[in-house]
């Protein structure tokens, strides 16, 4: 049986913050796949649907890892925010995707200096997929 290893509050507190975020941009993007309307929308709503649900997903693989490190995983999603035109919402999203790189950073520098290296490669793998969703919306911007 093998045992978490110990990790300050500060990590528990960041991966809190990174799964209201999870939780946050999955709600957008999913109500921006609903909402959105005309060619360029229709045309690019399955992509959103597809980002939402791995959003989803990387708020539940990171509350099962602050579980297993002793946290209390939140449930409070950060604000969600939707926008109202297309331009407008994939603005929207290039910023949350530029935000969440920035504090995954900071979670694998974190994780990294207690030692916890099962945190850090998550963490690893799951910034490469936010990487990848900026780089899909500020592609899709560059037609607007």
């Amino acid at each position: 049986m093998s045992v978490p290893p110990k990790v300050s509050d500060k990590l528990k507190d960041l991966l809190n913050e990174a799964i209201a975020r999870e939780l946050s941009v999955s709600i957008s993007y999913m109500w921006q796949h609903v909402m959105m309307t005309g060619i360029k929308g229709h045309a690019v709503k399955g992509e959103i649907k597809k980002i939402s649900i791995a959003e989803m997903k990387h708020a539940e693989e990171i509350a099962e890892r602050l579980a297993y490190l002793g946290g209390k995983p939140t449930t409070k999603a950060t604000e969600v925010r939707v926008g109202e035109s297309l331009k407008e919402m994939l603005q929207i999203n290039t910023g949350q995707e530029t935000e969440a790189i920035e504090l995954y950073r900071k979670i694998i520098a974190t994780a990294e200096e207690e030692g916890d290296i099962v945190t850090a490669d998550m963490f690893h793998s799951i910034i490469a997929q936010e990487e990848e969703h900026h780089d899909t919306f500020t592609s899709l911007l560059e037609d607007l």
